[in-house]
């Protein structure tokens, strides 16, 4: 299946792809705020889905999207990165991949074609997930944050009228 050729060919492109993919994130005005992230953890994170493409639109599940795409937004989110450029660097990781299989693609026959549609298909329906995973990772992180601030005003609260000292340890659940 020609699909399966042009996985592996990213798969095999992969260092190549994250280094012009990283470079463009890092470029973008729109992604302005990955300026702040290391250029090599960049890299890394955009060679971990290349390089494993295979597995992640044929062997991986939802879960596994879930879990890897909201724990990269918490990341993101911990790190000072708004949620539209995170969104949007996806979005460039997308076109980014769907620029490099035009360029290498070959259908000469109706079955190849079909291979390629298919293939173009799975990648739309991977960074769909991976998005509204980041998406839901975003909320969590916010989420998060929003009950710690709410804490701290507690606890301030409760040493301005003296139920606690201010050497009292603050406990949240996570």
């Amino acid at each position: 299946m020609l699909g399966i050729k042009l996985v592996r060919l990213i798969e095999k492109n992969s260092d190549h792809l994250s280094r012009s993919l990283s470079a463009q994130i890092r470029s973008s005005e729109r992604t302005a705020a990955f300026q702040k992230i290391p250029h090599e953890d960049l890299r890394l994170a955009a060679t971990e889905v290349y390089r494993n493409l295979g597995e992640w639109l044929l062997q991986k599940t939802e879960a596994d999207i879930e879990v890897r795409f909201r724990s990269i937004a918490a990341r993101r989110a911990a790190e000072g990165i708004p949620l539209h450029q995170f969104v949007w660097a996806l979005v460039l990781s997308r076109d980014h991949l769907l620029r490099f299989l035009r360029q290498q693609s070959f259908a000469d026959t109706i079955f190849e074609l079909h291979g390629e549609l298919e293939l173009l298909q799975l990648i739309n329906q991977f960074f769909d997930r991976a998005t509204y995973f980041a998406i839901r990772g975003y909320e969590e992180s916010s989420q998060s944050a929003l009950q710690k601030d709410d804490w701290a005003r507690a606890r301030a609260a409760a040493i301005s009228i003296g139920l606690l000292s201010e050497r009292t340890e603050p406990t949240y659940e996570d």
